[in-house]
């Protein structure tokens, strides 16, 4: 069977025969997967760069290059400057990414149907700050929906590692596993749910390319949350 059909029937509704188990937790990426922030990100990253007398990223360039957080990121950017420009970015990001957070279409009908079915545990895993990260959801009225909100420095590593999975799953009766989903937008995402022997979702407009997620292939590709929720419930 080739990687496209494999594709296309997990596309339908029967789970059962196109091999992906029925969840029985979506774990959820943050940032532009279930909120739209590429302009609050690109900003902070625009005054740290300056501040650090360094060429600012162009938009398109946060879009392909941010992936982990600032803690697994900076030292590589800024060498022994990057506890400053930690500081600087968050500074700025602070004073903005409350005004510019928007809910990407439909995520917070799609969050209410599935925290209302009882055998479904959700969490987030994201590579934001822990502390933003809570305000955000709080901020947005989805805080309820969660078992846990884990953010960048709550576990000991940060995704793609498999730490923040296992501490977002904690006392929710869940073990990573197949019939946990971990639903994100980039290969850090795809990664990290490998990494914790989970099923990885790619949500995105665009369909992954063929090669595009070498050793991390995402087990279905959705388009928007309504595909999403439908998969999930199978229906």
């Amino acid at each position: 069977m080739t990687r496209s059909e494999t594709m296309a029937e997990v596309m339908a509704p029967d789970l059962v025969s196109s091999g992906i188990p029925r969840p029985q937790a979506l774990l959820f990426d943050w940032d532009n997967t279930l909120v739209d922030t590429w302009s609050t990100i690109h900003h902070a990253l625009t005054v740290t760069f300056e501040a650090m007398g360094e060429r600012p990223w162009t938009l398109d360039e946060t879009r392909a290059k941010v992936r982990q957080s600032a803690r697994e990121a900076f030292p590589a950017l800024f060498g022994t400057r990057a506890e400053e420009a930690t500081r600087l970015f968050y500074e700025a990001f602070e004073r903005d990414h409350l005004a510019h957070l928007r809910e990407r279409s439909g995520a917070g009908a799609m969050l209410t149907e599935l925290s209302n079915r009882s055998e479904l545990t959700l969490a987030v895993v994201s590579n934001k700050s822990g502390r933003f990260l809570r305000i955000e959801a709080q901020e947005l009225g989805w805080t309820d929906h969660f078992h846990r909100l884990v953010g960048a420095t709550d576990a000991p590593r940060d995704k793609p590692a498999r730490d923040p999975i296992d501490l977002a799953l904690g006392e929710s009766g869940c073990a990573a596993g197949p019939g946990v989903w971990f639903v994100g937008d980039t290969d850090v995402d795809l990664l990290c749910a490998v990494n914790a022997g989970c099923t990885p979702i790619l949500i995105r407009d665009e369909p992954p390319a063929a090669g595009e997620f070498p050793g991390h292939e995402p087990a279905a590709h959705v388009a928007d949350f309504s595909a999403l929720l439908n998969l999930a419930l199978g229906r």
